[in-house]
């Protein structure tokens, strides 16, 4: 290949791009001195040619390369001071990976190469490593992005339609036993006609994967013989990481999305454009703090020397800048507009909105993403939080997004643990967290509830210990939450007594049932359906091993499998009406004079202000009337250890109940149990009961 040349290209659009003629370069840094672009051979060992950027326009670096084609494995070098004081740590030895690349290929494995600065030197990180690191770095691949997408359409569910399943590509099919071995583990995995049928028989309408952007391995967890499982630690926002791909490449990752669009199942993806794996000022230099570390991440105004971290990773990204907030939008627009996937939940998404006086919700970036007419049409989702100053932003995210609501989540965890004094509590959550959301014109599926997510307990562990149990992460268990609301229900962890076991089993139809009878979109935890446990550990993201992956052995097992029940669950959600676009407000009178929502004390009487104060319930009893035609929906539940005698009221002209679900009956309610107004019904203890209403 010698005898090569850049010509001078364009400077739009940013990473490499291939059409007839060969492929276009271009690269922003506004600190550099000098770009190169470096060529390998077609297994990634040898540099072969080493490139000049010729043009530089706006910040921007940029070249043309004749005849390129498809395959082509290149890396930039790029040229500057390295003065960390000032925040350059440009490092021309190190080979530095595109942030735009489409596909990142070869193994990663962090040597003190990789570092920028010489380790070991008594004036730590001001020191500059000489020593050239291509050899050991993954390459960025030219990729034709052509593929026949057919007739995939986006399913576009309604934010009131939609139910969330979170879940790991990997992790959920690794050891799944109808999926075909070949595939177990992949991205190709969650395509098996198996696992579409069993998200589909949940009520599933949307998967929620972990990260699948291109992720390396902290080189403490290496050393340890574990991985950044999870991937919360990216290094790549365009290109899918090779170790959840098959075969197939990145064309495997399209194909599962026509299949699961083919389902009516949408692909929203867990991104993570708050920090990057490059880490602290001590870690390695791989792509961004080589390109333009000042540019790219918020450094201290003290000492630039150092970084700004919101996230507890190290670093932060600084979307303020006009550049850095581009390629996140470039990169998300390129994921729905290239690989078709139908939205995106944020990580530690309030780092997304700070500007340099905070956390701004008319930020530019949140306010480019709302009239982007590519991401408007998105669903949008924040975790809404980070590590620093004012981080906590529960409920303040701008209108169209949704947030993860860890205040549903602890107060349904207390609630059925057994604490009193909570029924105010949970009359908010269970219909939309009005007191959170209700501004802006916001709805209630503004809020998304989830009672377990990948980071924390699952559902069976939940409900099996008091105490996190993470020694398998090598951090001595100082990791992970401490508080958990847990109850593991007499005994700490795996039991032979049925009568815990029983109660165990009751505590997660509980929560399930809370969960998908609640206004706002629910988000069910992979996994939770077959008592999936990871022995305690609630913080799993370095074990890519049994703990981390889901165990399918209790699929189908009497008791342990509640995907039956959940899909009752889904299905009395649908045929009721009960998932509403509009907060309930107590006033709203149907032809038979039942209310959007009625609040019952026990004997059967609306409850008046005193009631919500009393500080030892345990006990909520109320009525929805869903929209439509749909009949009232009447829900009791007891989170106290005795039984609770109910009096059936009348509600409007509705004077006859159905029992629909009872958690206490794993076998169900009686066919047609039917109670009329003034009976006493004794609701068990720690229990929920569903109740359809209709006129006598």
């Amino acid at each position: 290949m010698s005898g090569l040349k850049l010509r001078g290209g364009s400077p739009f659009p940013l990473g490499a791009h291939l059409d007839a003629r060969g492929a276009n370069f271009a690269l922003f840094s506004a600190h550099a001195e000098k770009v190169e672009l470096c060529l390998f051979d077609p297994l990634g060992r040898h540099e072969i040619e080493r490139l000049t950027m010729p043009e530089y326009t706006d910040g921007l670096w940029h070249g043309f390369l004749p005849e390129a084609r498809p395959g082509l494995l290149y890396g930039y070098r790029v040229h500057g001071p390295y003065d960390p004081a000032t925040g350059h740590r440009f490092n021309h030895h190190k080979l530095l990976i595109d942030p735009y690349a489409r596909d990142i290929v070869g193994l990663f494995h962090l040597t003190d190469a990789h570092f920028g600065y010489r380790i070991g030197s008594q004036r730590g990180d001001l020191t500059p490593d000489r020593r050239d690191n291509a050899r050991l770095m993954p390459k960025c691949r030219l990729v034709d992005e052509s593929f026949s997408w057919g007739d995939d359409r986006p399913p576009r569910h309604p934010w009131r339609d939609t139910v969330i399943c979170e879940l790991h590509v990997g992790g959920y099919t690794r050891t799944h036993p109808e999926v075909e071995s070949t595939l177990r583990g992949s991205i190709a995995g969650l395509s098996s006609p198996a696992v579409i049928a069993h998200l589909k028989r949940l009520g599933v309408t949307a998967v929620e994967l972990l990260p699948v952007h291109t992720a390396v391995d902290d080189r403490v967890l290496a050393e340890r013989g574990l991985r950044n499982y999870w991937g919360y630690n990216t290094v790549g926002y365009f290109a899918p990481d090779r170790r959840l791909l098959g075969r197939g490449g990145i064309s495997e990752f399209k194909r599962t999305v026509a299949a699961l669009h083919a389902a009516d199942i949408e692909v929203l993806l867990d991104v993570v454009y708050n920090h990057t794996a490059e880490g602290n000022h001590l870690g390695p230099t791989l792509s961004l703090r080589g390109i333009d570390n000042a540019s790219y991440y918020w450094l201290t105004a003290e000492d630039r020397r150092y970084y700004q971290d919101f996230t507890g990773c190290g670093n932060s990204l600084q979307l303020a800048h006009p550049r850095v907030m581009q390629m996140v939008v470039d990169s998300l627009r390129y994921w729905v507009e290239v690989m078709h996937v139908d939205g995106f939940r944020f990580d530690l998404a309030t780092t997304l909105g700070r500007t340099p006086n905070g956390f701004d919700p008319g930020c530019a970036f949140l306010s480019a993403l709302l009239q982007d007419p590519v991401l408007a049409r998105v669903k949008l989702i924040a975790e809404p939080w980070d590590l620093g100053l004012g981080g906590y932003q529960v409920g303040n995210f701008p209108p169209s997004w949704s947030e993860w609501n860890d205040r549903f989540r602890d107060t349904l965890r207390r609630f059925w643990r057994g604490d009193g004094g909570l029924v105010g509590e949970m009359a908010s959550r269970l219909t939309g967290s009005a007191d959170i959301f209700r501004h802006d014109g916001r709805r209630p599926t503004a809020s998304v509830n989830f009672i377990t997510a990948h980071d924390g307990f699952t559902l069976a562990d939940l409900v099996s210990y008091n105490e996190k149990h993470n020694e398998a992460n090598q951090e001595e268990n100082r990791d992970g939450t401490s508080e958990n609301l847990s109850w593991n229900g007499g005994v700490e962890g795996p039991t032979e007594d049925p009568a815990i076991i029983e109660l165990r089993r009751r505590q997660r139809r509980n929560l399930l049932a809370s969960l998908l009878l609640s206004q706002g979109v629910p988000m069910l935890l992979g996994g939770d359906e077959v008592a999936n446990s990871q022995g305690g550990n609630n913080n799993a993201y370095s074990q890519d091993n049994e703990i981390g992956w889901i165990d399918w052995s209790k699929l189908g097992a009497d008791g342990d499998d509640l995907s039956g029940f959940i899909a009752k669950m889904a299905e009395i959600r649908r045929l009721f009406g009960l998932a509403r676009d509009r907060f309930f407000d107590g006033t709203e009178v149907d032809e038979n004079g039942v209310k959007d929502t009625t609040w019952l004390r026990p004997d059967g009487a609306e409850m008046t202000d005193e009631d919500w104060s009393f500080p030892n319930a345990r006990f909520l009893a109320y009525v929805v009337k869903g929209e439509a035609s749909a009949p009232p929906v009447m829900i009791a539940a007891n989170g106290h250890h005795e039984a609770l005698p109910f009096v059936m009221p009348t509600v409007g002209k509705t004077d006859r109940w159905r029992i629909v679900i009872d958690t206490s009956r794993p076998e169900g309610p009686a066919n047609g149990e039917q109670h009329e107004a003034g009976d006493t019904l004794s609701v068990p203890e720690r229990s929920l009961i569903v109740l359809v209403g209709s006129p006598g």
